[in-house]
């Protein structure tokens, strides 16, 4: 049967609720019509259901069979496990079966798998090369979440003696889609933002935890109403304002918006010794070092607790019963729990059961400890359903579906698993009577567990050793397959173990944990276990563990130190360079680095630096450290022959312990910290390349470098960096040919891709914008036809220019003067010979006018403003009026800033503008940002530059899907003494942000990060003979570097006229 190419779809029995399909009649369409030949499908035979989203006939219009009979399908399809006694023998099943991790509970439909030799997919198990799962509903989870709570809060507010728009929302079934469900929250929150909500129920706080899929998806549908997001530091200074304004307040005064609060893990404990700050890689290793804190510090401002956070009993409980009791003793204002996880009796101890759609809520009363299944009466309401996607069961099968039918064809039409693909083949649990090589832990699992009845047989057995020790294994253990690893080594050796406890990771970023009691008789039996098992948690360069799968994880053994001191022993003949940083500078700078063994890298490495022998670049094993562990793990992820790490470089003992055992380092830290980097780098004669300006400090090291033999190889970036190599390649080509440079411009800017730029300034930040605000006050110094031109800060905008570009036409940009220009007459050489020199900053056009208006009006004031700092929080409408000198002549219809006309006519009026057309492109761009809404300034704005700061972070953001562009432009013009015609030298650089495996690389992170890790490679093979502390400006760095930079990519287009 297996291979035959007929498909099977089961009617879904495990609930009631359950309507999703694994295709929709769509996939179905598209795998019957394709052709069998291209798609491997050639009938899709659909048992009949009445209560399946997508009704029969749907399917039959497509092509597909109705039938009970499954008998004729090689291929059998569901979403949750079918019933035991329908599963049919000899075919391949897909479906949650929820078996891999040797679940107690599932270990009877595994048997039964087993003994009908049933090849078994599990969709759990289907994991792409990023290491995270392809199928999975956890957004939609979120959602319908959220909104059936909405529903609920409705009526309990209803019950409580408050009427509120939340009333006339349903649960999320009752919705004919998504879409739907979501205007009619739009329409809930369109009337919370025009009536308000009554103030005895305010301020509304929905707290989130965590930031996964389960959290964004809740979020997106929070995000419909008119709301604020607050620091959870910043809650008990939200509830102060608000208890006082209370205070002040008539009783008919209305609320026009909700609050919501992100916790993280850092929010709900912190360490139990005081002198300790809290530490996420210490944290998930040992969580009995921790005390809860969110019942003290988050939980007494929540009004709705939404948990989204993964949870397992070796942590701290959220909130426990006991502290619920003490809270509401306490007149706290909860009102419920979405508890979306539905961990019963887990992270919230009192939800102690599961609910249903069509009664998705208990009522408990703390005061008497009982539960009710109604709205009325004292305590709060919970929910907590364990099928909420399916509420959304048409969107969330298209979702699944989409995904799901790209592996058909392979499933249906293949009869030999090992010509399946390795996503597919490592997703099979059990095929032809027996569990797949990497499933055979189980059984081992089963027979050991402390909770099988086997347990004390397991346990004697064990206790006969001679030798014994616990070993706590952590990371990906089940889902990347490392406990079979870990189980073979030991029973390889002639060891035995005991399984003491497992906690398993419930989701694709979750950890999962075993403790083991490890046995031998024989004493160096038990040390070379421990060996091998380090060795799985820091491969060796021939180690056949050393792939993309072990570098993704996070293996802990108990013998083996936190610090990752080890990483770095184990990794020494991998030729080691050490990144400081991480995010999107680093990520780019480590994947080329650690891509140095390949093949193709290797021969593109070679060509560029024009070697003729035989010998080969070095391998490179990357180690990027970081001071949050998460960081470094989310900067290597799928990255080979790389290591995360945490380190502060503060702590200057381990910093130094990283650096006496690697090769070259490359700091992508704030310059800052290059300091204290270099002297250690000095300390153990290594070489050191940063992107960052050279500075007096760290020019003071240039004979400390020399002595110790090093390079420290600053400015290696974008800008400066890759325009310091242009230039000098271009004026060292005119000096030898004795021509004299007459006049050099440099243009260097990061934009948002043209199809990006579709905002009223034309501009987007991938980062805080308060830096990008201060350089455009930042005064300027130039030569221009001999003479010298200073701008002031305050002028900087309004001295911007028209460009245009010969080499690029299409572009319409402006440009600005950049700091000191001056300097780098000296720095190229050229101070004595040029008589314009010019560095400036490229935006499109029209950004310096509307920028400069709104300096004027003054939102790029720092100094903390009176009406900010009053008792009564201001709307960003009421501080719009007070910047622009409006008077309110009516506070109940707001003020006058909504009418643009207004608004032109004042700006100008008051001289911000001369031209109304000016005016106008302002007055855009103040309504895009939403500096006119009606909405309350957070706390955290004290002053105007806050307000623009927030508004233009929330408003001027790349989306998943946007690139960016870094354009770098030189013009020079070179005469000769000789007669020779004047040259016009032009040298561009344009590089877009780059999207793979669905990860978008942004253009300045490339731009900035290439060259560094070009630097290092070129230190790491001794192509830069120079010592001390240098720049780019030598043939020996700049001819390779760019030549190495074109063979990655980069598009350098150079013309001489």
């Amino acid at each position: 049967m297996l291979g035959n190419g007929v498909v099977g779809i089961v009617s879904e029995s495990s609930n009631i609720w359950e309507r999703r399909s694994p295709l929709t009649p769509s996939h179905c369409a598209r795998l019957l019509h394709g052709g069998s030949g291209k798609t491997g499908v050639k009938r899709i035979i659909v048992q009949p259901s009445t209560k399946r989203i997508f009704h029969e006939a749907l399917y039959e219009d497509v092509g597909c069979e109705i039938s009970e009979d499954l008998s004729e399908c090689g291929l059998i399809l569901g979403v949750k496990t079918p019933k035991v006694d329908t599963i049919l023998p000899g075919r391949a099943y897909a479906f949650f079966s929820h078996t891999h991790k040797a679940q107690k509970e599932n270990m009877p439909l595994l048997d039964k798998l087993l003994a009908e030799r049933v090849s078994l997919f599990d969709y759990e198990l289907i994991v792409g090369d990023h290491g995270k799962r392809l199928l999975a509903f956890g957004k939609y989870a979120g959602r319908a979440g959220l909104l059936d709570f909405l529903s609920g809060l409705g009526k309990r507010y209803l019950n409580l003696g408050y009427s509120t728009p939340f009333l006339s929302l349903g649960a999320s079934y009752m919705y004919s889609s998504l879409a739907a469900a979501k205007a009619a929250v739009i329409a809930v929150g369109e009337e919370i933002a025009t009536l308000g909500l009554p103030s005895g129920i305010c301020p509304i706080v929905f707290v989130f935890t965590g930031s996964g899929n389960v959290s964004q998806g809740a979020q997106e549908i929070f995000k419909l109403l008119p709301h604020t997001y607050v620091d959870p530091s910043r809650l008990p200074k939200l509830f102060e304002m608000a208890k006082d304004h209370t205070q002040h307040m008539r009783t008919s005064k209305r609320v026009f918006q909700v609050y919501g609060c992100v916790v993280g893990c850092q929010d709900i404990v912190e360490p139990k010794d005081p002198t300790k700050q809290f530490d996420k890689a210490d944290y998930y290793a040992h969580p009995e070092h921790y005390n809860p804190v969110f019942h003290e510090r988050i939980a007494p401002y929540a009004s709705v607790i939404v948990n989204c956070m993964y949870w397992e009993k070796r942590y701290p409980q959220l909130l426990s019963t006991k502290q619920l009791q003490e809270l509401i003793r306490k007149q706290c204002r909860l009102i419920g729990v979405s508890d979306i996880t539905c961990d019963i009796g887990g992270s919230i101890e009192f939800v102690n059961q599961t609910t249903s759609i069509e009664r998705p809520f208990f009522r408990y009363n703390p005061f008497s400890d009982s539960y009710h299944h109604d709205m009325e009466g004292e305590g709060l309401i919970c929910l907590a359903v364990d099928i909420l996607p399916t509420e959304f069961a048409k969107e969330a099968s298209q979702h699944f579906g989409d995904i799901l039918s790209q592996f058909i064809g392979s499933l249906a039409a293949v009869q030999n698993i090992s010509d399946l693909p390795p996503h597919l083949r490592r997703a099979c649990i059990t095929h032809s009577g027996t569990l797949t090589p990497l499933y055979e832990y189980i059984p081992r699992m089963r027979n050991s567990s402390s909770d099988d009845s086997s347990a004390d047989t397991a346990s004697d057995r064990f206790k006969t050793k001679k030798y014994n020790v616990s070993v706590s294994l952590s990371g990906h253990l089940f889902d990347q397959f490392l406990i079979n690893e870990a189980l073979d080594i030991i029973e390889a050796a002639g060891g035995s173990f005991h399984l003491v406890r497992c906690e398993v990771g419930q989701s694709a970023d979750a950890m999962s944990f075993s403790d083991l009691e490890v046995g031998a008789d024989d004493s160096s039996v038990l040390d070379r276990i421990l060996d091998s098992l380090t060795a799985i948690a820091y491969p060796k360069e021939d180690s056949e563990v050393l792939n993309k799968e072990t570098n993704r994880l996070s293996l802990k053994l108990g013998k083996v130190p936190d610090s990752g001191a080890g990483k770095v022993d184990a990794l020494k003949k991998r030729n080691p360079i050490l990144i400081l940083g991480a995010g999107r500078v680093c990520q780019p700078a480590a994947e080329m680095l650690a891509s140095i063994g390949s093949f193709s890298s290797r021969q593109l490495f070679k060509t560029c630096l024009g070697d003729d022998n035989d010998e080969q670049p070095k391998d490179v094993h990357v180690i990027v450290a970081s001071l949050y562990l998460k960081d470094a793990e989310e900067t290597i992820e799928g990255i080979p022959n790389a290591t995360a790490v945490q380190l502060d470089v503060m702590d200057y003992e381990s910093l130094c312990n990283y650096i006496s055992q690697v090769e070259v380092v490359v700091s992508l830290l704030p310059s800052s910290f290059h300091t204290v980097v270099a002297n250690a780098c000095i300390e153990f004669k290594k070489h050191l390349v940063t992107a960052s300006y050279i500075d007096d400090s760290i020019s003071a090291l240039d004979e400390k470098a020399k002595s110790a033999g090093i390079t420290i190889l600053g400015e290696m970036g974008l800008d400066p960096g890759i325009d310091h190599m242009m230039a000098m390649k271009m004026i060292n080509h005119a000096h030898e040919r004795n021509g004299r440079v007459k006049s050099f411009v440099s243009y260097c800017g990061g934009l948002p891709s043209p199809e990006a730029a579709n905002n009223p300034l034309a501009y987007k930040f991938s980062w805080n914008p308060a830096g990008a605000i201060r350089a455009g006050r930042n005064p300027a110094t130039y030569k221009s036809a001999g003479k010298i031109v200073h701008v002031d800060g305050n002028e900087l905008y309004d001295s911007a220019a028209r460009l245009r570009l010969t080499d690029l036409p299409a572009f319409a940009l402006e440009c600005l003067p950049n700091r000191n220009s001056m300097i780098y007459g000296d720095l190229y050489g050229i101070t004595h010979e040029a008589s314009t020199i010019f560095r400036g900053t490229l935006r499109y056009e029209g950004f310096s006018e509307i920028m400069g208006t709104l300096a004027k009006i003054g939102f790029f004031d720092t100094e903390a403003h009176p009406v900010l700092k009053q008792e009564k929080r201001p709307t960003f409408d009421n501080f719009l009026d007070e910047l622009l000198r409006i008077e309110r002549k009516n506070e109940i219809l707001g003020g006058t800033v909504c009418d643009e006309k207004e608004m032109v006519e004042k700006l100008v009026a008051l001289g911000f503008c001369k031209e109304k057309a000016s005016a106008m492109n302002t007055v855009k761009t103040i309504k895009f940002l939403g500096l006119h809404e009606c909405t309350e300034i957070p706390l955290s704005c004290q002053s105007a530059f806050d307000v623009i700061c927030l508004r233009m972070e929330e408003r001027l953001t790349y989306s998943n899907t946007e690139q960016d562009m870094v354009l770098l432009h030189h013009e020079v013009e070179v005469d000769f003494p000789d007669g020779r015609p004047t040259e016009n030298q032009r040298s561009t650089l344009l590089e877009f942000g780059r999207m793979k495996n669905g990860k978008t690389t942004t253009a300045m992170g490339l731009t900035v990060g290439i060259p560094a890790a070009i630097g290092a490679l070129l230190l790491l093979e001794n192509k830069i003979k120079t010592r001390g502390v240098i720049r780019p400006f030598d043939p020996e760095v700049y001819v390779p570097a760019l030549d190495l930079l074109e063979a990655y990519g980069f598009k350098l287009l150079e013309k001489i006229e």
